[in-house]
């Protein structure tokens, strides 16, 4: 997920699959599995290079670690580090950020979510969390993220009928979470990849 006006464009279906099997992992309580799932978000979606795709895939599972228990879950603790992910990132120029307001947005959306699963916030407000993140992180336009956000919210509905259902891995739901994911991601890619082309041409 290379920030706007990078070259490396990152592989939409690569990321969508791997944060699949991440969320997978995270509802089972599986943090090998989950690193794993990480570690492909990081490397089709940043390409940090060898050790430092696996650090920042590190910090994502801590931050997810911490962030898990319910009720009495860390959220200081995900905060800080998403914002050592975020400033792996933002060093290695893929994107233009505060790491520490990225996370700050990550994270609320996660809160967003576990409230929407408690049934405390909207569709809206969990729509509205994701495209907040993308905005900032991607520089863009509420209207060219929406759509990205609106098919991330449809993997997350998919996702919580998948954890009722009983978190199994031949449950066929899981599929259709994967293409909604790997659907979100393209439309993220190509909203990026607009913003890039208008940044571009002569104002």
């Amino acid at each position: 997920m290379a920030g706007r006006g990078q070259r490396l464009a990152f592989d939409p279906v690569a990321v969508g699959r791997s944060e699949c099997d991440a969320w997978a992992a995270y509802y089972r309580r599986d943090w090998p599995r989950f690193l794993a799932g990480a570690l492909g978000m990081v490397r089709y979606g940043f390409s940090l290079g060898i050790f430092g795709n696996l650090k920042a895939a590190w910090h994502v599972m801590r931050a997810n670690q911490v962030w898990a228990p319910y009720p009495n879950n860390d959220p200081g603790a995900a905060r800080q580090h998403m914002t050592r992910f975020y400033r792996m990132v933002e060093r290695a120029g893929r994107l233009s950020i505060d790491p520490r307001i990225a996370a700050e947005l990550e994270v609320a959306w996660w809160q967003t979510h576990r409230a929407h699963s408690h049934a405390q916030a909207t569709d809206e407000d969990l729509l509205g969390a994701l495209v907040g993140l993308y905005c900032y992180v991607y520089q863009a336009d509420p209207a060219d993220v929406r759509r990205a956000a609106e098919l991330r919210v449809q993997a997350m509905a998919l996702s919580d009928a998948w954890v009722a259902g009983g978190c199994r891995l031949d449950d066929p739901t899981l599929a259709q979470e994967r293409l909604a994911l790997v659907a979100s991601f393209t439309a993220l890619r190509e909203a990026r990849d607009r913003g890039t082309l208008a940044n571009s041409l002569p104002r």
